[in-house]
């Protein structure tokens, strides 16, 4: 379950892979259609979902170190490192400029992950664990803030958020020319074959990155502007009631 070189037979869209991520679903769906029955569980779930997060970025540390595999690419500056820093500073201190930019790349970005994963792992080896349930979380904990701690985003964090995210690339892009690293995935595609391997090369790799991104960003916001439209309705209607 540990080994470095065992269970390396992961199989894209296998039955363990499907039912992974249909498990996934069925947690997001709970968590919307029963988000009134939880609401007394709210402190769990908050905790749980916090808990969830820091184990599985300090236990990958530790198993890359225990086994002697460690490398500079192992330092936790992938984009789903920042979801997960964002998200812990959230569950500790309020802020909505943080939300609006983990809502934006913790989502989709990782559900996209787990539909096309980087991972060589079979089930039940740690690694395929630790990236399913670590992928899983970070969505989650969106839900959980949208849904039980009210963070809403405004129409102009589409952008706001997404030139934040070009700024923060600009020295990961450095670090990444300074230690041949490919956090980000900015140097290259992933090696595995996922959504970006169809991205091209050269220029085109990052003019597509680019495009795809805000393209993201604006369809993971249409639910969060249905959703404040119809809580916009329901105020007025609820006023014009009153009155």
């Amino acid at each position: 379950m540990f080994s470095v070189t065992e269970m390396r037979d992961f199989e894209m869209f296998s039955m363990t892979h499907i039912l992974t991520f249909i498990i996934f679903l069925t947690a997001c769906f709970f968590f919307v259609y029963y988000r009134k029955k939880l609401k007394p569980y709210q402190s769990i779930i908050k905790w749980t979902l916090f808990s969830i997060l820091l184990a599985c970025e300090i236990t990958h540390q530790i198993w890359v170190i225990l086994n002697g595999v460690w490398e500079v690419n192992d330092l936790p500056l992938q984009l789903c490192s920042l979801s997960t820093f964002l998200a812990l500073f959230l569950f500790l201190k309020n802020s909505n400029k943080v939300f609006n930019l983990l809502f934006f790349i913790g989502l989709i970005p990782a559900i996209l992950s787990m539909v096309t994963p980087e991972i060589a792992y079979q089930f039940p080896h740690y690694r395929f664990i630790k990236y399913f349930l670590h992928h899983s979380a970070i969505p989650l904990s969106v839900l959980y803030f949208i849904i039980f701690e009210g963070y809403r985003v405004p129409r102009k964090a589409v952008l706001t958020s997404y030139l934040t995210l070009n700024i923060i690339a600009v020295p990961i892009f450095i670090l990444n020319k300074l230690l041949g690293t490919n956090f980000f995935y900015l140097a290259s595609p992933t090696e595995a074959k996922t959504i970006l391997s169809f991205f091209g090369n050269g220029i085109m790799y990052y003019i597509n990155l680019e495009i795809v991104a805000i393209i993201v960003f604006i369809i993971t916001y249409i639910p969060m502007q249905i959703l404040q439209k119809k809580e916009f309705n329901q105020e007025v209607a609820q006023i014009s009631k009153d009155e």
